[in-house]
Formats: structure tokens, C-alpha cells, sequence
């Protein structure tokens, strides 16, 4: 009880002295305002936006196959080990054998290209993104402008269930009023954009970049989304550009804890439901899981946010080590309980074909060493911006599974406008991939809340202004 006691009054002593500080938002992010070139040769000056199509020659998908057919298989796995040692060989194997056997590219591939696909130059970088602009009958229910933001091992594809939700909401179960047009750009370096050749392309720059890409599109203001480092990115659109993003919406934590919350923790060790509700008091307590959960789970990220590199000559070598690295994650970050279970809960959640198309995005584009870089170009970034306030409408949604659960009195540390926190009954990380419906429905509600506060700030100012106008008409009239 002594021990607690200490570090309680060191966790208030820090966060007294060293943590509580008004930092100046406007020096920190000024010097991401500005425009960089991330090529070697200088920028050229290309504004225009280019129709793009996902097109793999034969010779890439015979390379792959002949690799799928030589493959070396590791040293078998242990008895009854399942997932607890990674992922299953016997898994593996079958999941391999799909992919040579039964797996079509040129089928998913005509899936791949259902919507239309762009790219544009951006401070020197060719940027892909998908653009589905609804069709619309109605001056009055225009389209409103939304970015949704992938995030790793991810790509634009977690978010193409979500598309007709979004652009068609009447056949999906929401209200005519709910349309939006969707713009979902691939992070430099990852799928079909192209990677910086020179360092410090990170979540910050990463922000500006798509900031410009919505202006391209002739949008000044806009709604973001994001899981994962979409979350980060829309945040830092968020403190960058906060008289363009009118909402911004997300389901992964992306700054520190509250230090309250650390000293709350801490002192609560003995009895936490005197200060959370249950499910916090179950995603974090005993807080010794937290630690355990690190130290099982976080490996990759040391590595990505260290040494990418290294590991990227493996993953770009062989398509099997590559898929066995994605599909890992896709099974812990999806279901907790995947680790007890010889093939990952994966056929549960998930289809071959659609982990499968996944991974071909990460293999045919040759950006998986450049999408591992994000990671150490990103951690500085945490850094500058973990004191900074996201001020604009913000929502978060707690979905069951995520790898780390976000406590509502986290999210308002960082959001000073939290207009929604909702706790999801089902869904994990790629919560946009997983339960498209779940999400889109909660991210609606948040518009619409937006949008209510936004009507009630128009009658008020209309009341003020009818009620300047009769006072001055009473002064005129006194007069």
C-alpha cells in the first residue's frame, strides 16, 4: 500500500512539474504549414488530377505464383501452442493453399477497381485515392465532403464496404439527409502512393498533404474518420486545420492519458470501481495486464519504429513471410481470444479473399518497407503534439476488441469538444472492415449532432441579430 501511496504523490509531483503546460499550439505546428518536396529531384508542378486503375501485368502474377509454389515453410509448430507463438503453421498452409489454388486476383481485382481511383501530385509525391462522388437530385442535400483514413496493416480497402453506406444511405439504413462524398487517400508510402525518398515524412506532413488534397478537390471544409494512424492523421488535420475540418470522427486512442487518470489508476489499484465503470475497470485493471498486454503484443511496433528496414527485406522477399506478418493481426487486433484457437478465430471474422486482397495491395505495390517507416517517422510526432487540444467537434467510438481501450476521460483530455463517446458491442480494430454498418451508423449520429449544434448557433445568432435590429429601431425612434 506504500508503494502505491509513493508513486501516487510522484505521479502528482510529475505531472505538476513537468507534465501541465499551456504550450503556444501556433509555434509548435507552424513549421508544418509550410510546403516540402519529398523527392530527391525537385518538385514539379502538377496540380492536375489523374483517373487511375489497378492493373498487375501477368509476368507480377506468375512471379507470385512460382513463389507461392516454392515457398519454405519454418520449422513446424509447437504441440498446442495455436496462436500463442504467432501464427499457426497448419494455418498457414491452408491459407497458402488457397491463395495458389482457389484465390483470383483478376476476379478481386475488377472488385478493387469498383470505384474510381485517382492520383495526384502532391509536394512531389504521386498521391492514390479512391473518390466516389454520389449523384444527387436536391440543391438542398448536397453531398457533404468526407476523408476516411486508413491506418497499418490496413489500406484504402477497409473502408469499401462502408462506400454505399455513406454515398447511398437510404438502401443502408440511414436517412436521405445522410450522404456524403468519400475521398479515401492511401498514406504516402503505402498501397498505390508513392513513398518519400527522404526522411521525415510523418503523421504532421502526412496531415498537410491531405489537407491539400481536399482543397484540390475544391473542398474548404470537411468531415475526417480515421482507425488506427488515420486517427493520428485526422487529428493532426484536426489541431492543423481547424477551420476546414468540421467534425472528426475516430475509433483508436491517439494521445497520452490524462495525468489525472494515471494518478487515478494508480491509487485505485485496490478498488477501481470507486473510480471507473465496468468497462473501464475490465479493459485495465489489474493494471499489471496493461504491462503484460505490451510486452506480448508491441513487439512489432519497437521494430517498425526503430529498424524498419531490416525487417522490410523479408517482407518484400517473400509474399508468404508478408502474409503471415499481416494476417497475425488481423487475428489478435480483431479477437482477443484468436491466441487460443489453432487458426486464429480468422475464418470467424474474416474471409480469405478479403485478408488476401489486403495483403496483394501491400505486395504489388512493393510499399510495405515504406509503410513500416511511418512508424519511426511518426513517433517524433506523438511527441510534439501530445499537449495540443483537438477544439473541433469530435466523437469516439469505443469499439469492444480494440487493442487498447480508450476511457472516455482520456478522450476529453485531448478533445475539448467531445460530442460523442459510444460504446460499441461488437468490433476490434479495423472496426470500418470488420462492421462497416456499426461504424457508419455511429459516425451519422455524430454528424448529425454537428449539425444540430450548428442550427441552434444560427437561430441564436439570428435572435441576437433581430434583436440588435429592434433595439436599434428603439434608439431611432427614442431619438
Amino acid at each position: 500500500m506504500l508503494v502505491y501511496a509513493i508513486a501516487a504523490i510522484l505521479a502528482v509531483f510529475v505531472y505538476l512539474k513537468f507534465i501541465r503546460r499551456s504550450p503556444e499550439d501556433y509555434e509548435i505546428l507552424s513549421k508544418y504549414y509550410g510546403d516540402r518536396c519529398w523527392t530527391k529531384e525537385d518538385e514539379i508542378v502538377d496540380t492536375s488530377i489523374r483517373p487511375f486503375k489497378i492493373d498487375v501485368s501477368d509476368s507480377e502474377i506468375e512471379d507470385l505464383n512460382e513463389r507461392l509454389d516454392n515457398v519454405r515453410f519454418p520449422s513446424p509448430s509447437l504441440e498446442d501452442t495455436k496462436f500463442t507463438y504467432g501464427v499457426n503453421q497448419e494455418f498457414m498452409k491452408k491459407f497458402v493453399d488457397y491463395w495458389r489454388n482457389s484465390y483470383s486476383w483478376r476476379e478481386q481485382e475488377k472488385y478493387l477497381n469498383k470505384y474510381p481511383h485517382f492520383k495526384t501530385r502532391i509536394e512531389g509525391l504521386d498521391i492514390h485515392f479512391v473518390h466516389f462522388k454520389p449523384k444527387t437530385m436536391s440543391t438542398l442535400n448536397q453531398p457533404r465532403p468526407l476523408m476516411l483514413l486508413h491506418g497499418w496493416p490496413g489500406s484504402f480497402l477497409e473502408f469499401f464496404k462502408m462506400i454505399p453506406m455513406l454515398t447511398d444511405p437510404t438502401s443502408h439504413g440511414g436517412n436521405e439527409t445522410d450522404l456524403f462524398e468519400v475521398i479515401i487517400p492511401s498514406i504516402p508510402g503505402y498501397g498505390f502512393s508513392q513513398a518519400s525518398e527522404v526522411q521525415g515524412l510523418g503523421s504532421l506532413n502526412c496531415a498537410r498533404i491531405f489537407h491539400k488534397l481536399m482543397l484540390r478537390l475544391d473542398h474548404k471544409k470537411y468531415y475526417v474518420q480515421g482507425g488506427d494512424w488515420g486517427s493520428v492523421i485526422g487529428s493532426n488535420m484536426a489541431m492543423l486545420y481547424p477551420s476546414a475540418v468540421k467534425g472528426y470522427h475516430f475509433n483508436m486512442i491517439n494521445g497520452g492519458r490524462n495525468p489525472l487518470t494515471v494518478v487515478k489508476m494508480l491509487i485505485a489499484s485496490f478498488a477501481p470501481n470507486l473510480f471507473f465503470d465496468k468497462e473501464d475497470v475490465k479493459a485495465n485493471f489489474p493494471v499489471k495486464n496493461l504491462f503484460i498486454k505490451l510486452w506480448k503484443e508491441f513487439g512489432y511496433l519497437h521494430l517498425q519504429a526503430t529498424k524498419p528496414d531490416t525487417v522490410g527485406f523479408a517482407l518484400s522477399d517473400s509474399p508468404v513471410g508478408l502474409a503471415a506478418y499481416i494476417v497475425e493481426k488481423f487475428a489478435v487486433w480483431t479477437d482477443p481470444d484468436s491466441v487460443d484457437n489453432d487458426d486464429g478465430n480468422i475464418p470467424k471474422h474474416w474471409t480469405y479473399d478479403e485478408l488476401l486482397n489486403n495483403i496483394m495491395i501491400y505486395w504489388l505495390s512493393g510499399n510495405v518497407t515504406s509503410s513500416l517507416r511511418f512508424y519511426k517517422e511518426t513517433f517524433s510526432d506523438l511527441m510534439i503534439t501530445r499537449d495540443i487540444k483537438v477544439r473541433v467537434p469530435a466523437g469516439f467510438a469505443a469499439f469492444p476488441s480494440e487493442v487498447f481501450h480508450g476511457m472516455k476521460c482520456d478522450i476529453e483530455y485531448k478533445c475539448t469538444r467531445l460530442l460523442s463517446y459510444t460504446r460499441m458491442r461488437e468490433g476490434g480494430h479495423f472496426a470500418a472492415f470488420q462492421v462497416p454498418h456499426v461504424l457508419t451508423e455511429d459516425f451519422r449520429q455524430f454528424v448529425r449532432q454537428i449539425e444540430r449544434v450548428d442550427l441552434r448557433e444560427k437561430m441564436d445568432e439570428s435572435e441576437f441579430a433581430q434583436d440588435y435590429k429592434q433595439t436599434q429601431l428603439d434608439r431611432f425612434e427614442t431619438s
